[in-house]
């Protein structure tokens, strides 16, 4: 059962929200898009004071069918390898998680490799990785309802009121692009990018297999069927904790290229599920800058970033912690007795 999403709009709270933002000790709008990030979280918690609590980032990992095309400059094994990074807390996010005061969640949604029982691994595997969608659907519509449950079950059972989003998956880069050309219509040229760092041939045959996989799965166009014809276990499971995330009314902090891809599924599912979504970063993976004008999402920041895990979703996080805090403690004219604007 997909999550059904309410709008956060609310005339009279945006207005209260409105008048207390205004009302702080400085010139109308001065402190730009921290401004309309305090409203945003404001309708998201139905409140004139919000809350940053317990903010967690969720790293989703899984393996692709599709890299026996030859659509990745690194093998899948690297998949699981960083996953083992993760847990040894040497990656990127780990260090970025743990600056910020972040908790971190590590989920095996796919991952061609077994684990066994490790501290810190959310087992949630669907299978050994999906198939290759060269040749086949990526996944039954059954695995892609357990993976979209698996990611509901993750999200309800979370606490706090901030949830970002990550994952690591050779080859997923290949699936996003697929996603956002079938769902979006945009060429496929313009949705494939370099990914792990593939040369200008390596993008040229990454967007020939794209072309005619999609050629192959033509009969897929409902989100769901594109999701599972398309898309890898993380994605399906990111859109899963996406959707009942935003039911929860918990903000989403959404990362880069594949996973705003996931929450482009979610979004032609529930698209009042935009409301809950604060968009941390443009990443230099060729074709999110274009994703993100198609969701209408304006990106907090824009580093070059393109390594996912969501470390974009990290690096965000102290913004939504200003805008929070400059709505909630600073003062007002009257309460520090600074004289108004008089003109």
């Amino acid at each position: 059962m997909i999550p059904t999403i309410v709008p956060t709009a609310d005339a009279a709270l945006s207005q209260s929200l409105a008048d207390a933002i205004n009302n702080k000790t400085k010139p109308l709008g001065s402190l730009g898009r921290l401004e309309s990030l305090a409203a945003q979280l404001g309708l998201i918690q139905r409140s004139t004071r919000v809350s940053i609590d317990q903010p967690a980032i969720l790293v989703f990992a899984a393996d692709h069918g599709v890299v026996a095309e030859g659509i990745s400059a690194f093998p899948q094994d690297v998949t699981w390898q960083m996953v083992e990074n993760f847990l040894g807390n040497g990656a990127a996010i780990n260090v970025f998680a743990r600056q910020n005061g972040c908790a971190l969640h590590v989920v095996d949604a796919g991952v061609n490799h077994d684990f066994g029982e490790r501290a810190g691994l959310l087992h949630r595997k669907v299978a050994n990785g999906t198939r290759n969608f060269a040749i086949e659907p990526a996944m039954t519509a059954q695995e892609c309802a357990t993976a979209l449950e698996h990611g509901m079950a993750l999200a309800r059972d979370l606490p706090g009121t901030v949830v970002g989003f990550g994952e690591m998956g050779i080859g997923n880069t290949t699936s996003a692009a697929a996603l956002m050309h079938k769902l979006t219509g945009q060429p496929v040229p313009r949705c494939v990018g370099a990914g792990t760092g593939l040369s200008p041939d390596g993008i040229r045959h990454k967007a020939d297999v794209v072309v005619a996989a999609v050629a192959r799965h033509a009969n897929a166009v409902q989100p769901l069927e594109v999701l599972a014809t398309f898309g890898g276990f993380e994605v399906a499971m990111m859109a899963g904790a996406m959707l009942k995330a935003a039911e929860m009314r918990k903000v989403l902090l959404i990362d880069g290229f594949i996973v705003t891809s996931a929450l482009l599924v979610a979004a032609r599912l529930q698209p009042n599920i935009l409301d809950y979504c604060v968009f941390s970063h443009c990443s230099g993976e060729h074709g999110h800058a274009l994703l993100l004008e198609e969701l209408g999402a304006r990106p907090l920041l824009d580093l070059d970033l393109r390594l996912g895990e969501g470390t974009g979703s990290a690096l965000a996080l102290p913004l939504l912690h200003a805008a929070a805090n400059f709505l909630n403690e600073m003062a007002t004219f009257a309460s520090a007795q600074v004289s108004e604007r008089s003109a």
